[in-house]
């Protein structure tokens, strides 16, 4: 029997590799949500020194996904392989480094469990398939677009733009929706929010929202269709409102202080894309429409 053979004909050791898988990205994600904002920071300031003819400097050390090694933010430790093993390392360290003994952010573990949990369900979900394939780097991309918001309140084209396109040639073989439909969707996606920005920007001269999230909603329409946008447009501002209340009221923040929009809409397209059509039947059900 080939591993192709028991992962196809064994639902159980597919969803267990998805979650092993999962948890391994889940450490990977930590370092590319803490980097990939610093190392387009650094190419900003680049591209700035340029424009004004500026000249160069150094911005030190070699520093992307890969390099410097990751270390302790308190001092500097460098993290050992057998430190970076998800959860267990937690678990073995007490949540503190191995040097200074500085706590370590609950944050690492959660992410990897988070991710190596949402790997799991689509397993389950959707089985030993190309949509389960499909969804899990989406799962992923959302994760990390989401976390990225929600410190910096900025989705990176990086992660957005790729997606859509990866939405688009999915849905060219049928995956999720028809290739009619995902053009569509990513069309009104993007316009939809990009025009409710600038309606709010005519009646209050300020802007409402970033343009990162007209990409994300255009990448979510790429993926589902256009079917899927009123239950993520729905969903996202509902769950955002009330969550972004009990936020300010909990940091005893003024009510215009920004929220990222961009976590909202991930879980509400997330949940569109896996049940959107039961939660639009059971809608129509309720309300007396069949």
């Amino acid at each position: 029997m080939t591993l192709f053979d028991l992962l196809a004909g064994y639902p159980p050791a597919f969803i267990i590799l998805c979650l092993i898988v999962g948890l391994l990205i889940g450490s990977f994600l930590n370092v590319l949500v803490y980097r990939l904002p610093l190392m387009m920071q650094r190419e900003w300031r680049q591209q700035a020194r340029e424009t004004l003819e500026l000249p160069e400097q150094s911005e030190g050390e070699v520093f992307n996904l890969l390099l410097p090694n990751s270390r302790c933010p308190h001092c500097a430790h460098e993290i050992k392989p057998w430190e970076n093993i998800p959860l267990l390392s937690f678990a073995y360290l007490r949540g503190k480094c191995s040097s200074c003994k500085a706590p370590i952010s609950w944050r690492y573990p959660l992410v990897e469990l988070t991710s190596g949990v949402l790997a799991a369900f689509i397993a389950w979900h959707f089985g030993f398939t190309w949509q389960a394939g499909a969804m899990l780097v989406l799962t992923w991309g959302l994760l990390a677009m989401s976390l990225i918001d929600a410190d910096h309140y900025l989705l990176p084209d990086s992660l957005v733009l790729p997606l859509l396109w990866l939405g688009l040639i999915a849905n060219y073989f049928g995956l999720f929706t028809s290739l009619g439909d995902a053009l569509w969707g990513a069309v009104a996606g993007y316009l939809s929010l990009w025009t409710v920005y600038w309606l709010f920007k005519l009646l209050t001269g300020k802007e409402g929202m970033g343009h990162g999230d007209f990409k994300l909603l255009a990448m979510l329409g790429a993926w589902g269709g256009w079917q899927v946008l009123p239950l993520t447009i729905l969903l996202s501002s509902l769950v955002g409102a009330v969550l972004g209340l009990l936020m300010l009221r909990a940091r005893n923040a003024a009510s215009n202080t920004p929220i990222p929009f961009g976590p909202y809409l991930a879980l509400a397209g997330w949940i569109a894309l896996i049940w959107g059509e039961q939660i639009t039947q059971g809608y129509l059900q309720v309300v007396g429409f069949h």
